[in-house]
């Protein structure tokens, strides 16, 4: 069973986006800002991430950033979300998709998918 770390500080987006994942099989941890998903995904050890763009504490990339200088998370695959046009930014930063707000669930699970049977 592949982890994923939810990272956003909406409470109904991570509620449904949990229940969504655990249904199709995922094992899913959340976090609400990027300082607490650094602590959460060492105790976790996700095999994805996925990042809201627009985090309580900063950046959605800032978080992006640190993971990928993290010898432990420089090769877990990191989708970055958001409602506005932050592609650029996000694949910069080093996520290795961008998945605009609003989404299909099942274009989630496909990219999911395709990352983590991609590594």
């Amino acid at each position: 069973m592949a982890r994923v770390l939810i990272v956003d500080d909406d409470r109904t987006t991570v509620d449904l986006l949990k229940t969504l994942l655990q249904f199709d099989g995922f094992d899913v941890a959340t976090a609400r800002d990027g300082a607490s998903a650094m602590s959460r995904a060492h105790d976790f050890q996700p095999d994805a991430f996925l990042v809201d763009y627009h985090l309580a504490d900063g950046d959605g990339t800032d978080l992006v950033e640190a993971l990928r200088g993290d010898a432990t998370f420089s090769q877990t695959p990191i989708i970055v979300a958001s409602g506005m046009e932050r592609e650029q930014e996000a694949l910069a930063s080093g996520a290795d998709a961008f998945l605009p707000k609003p989404f299909d669930p099942l274009d989630l699970i496909a990219l999911l998918n395709n990352l983590l049977n991609g590594r």
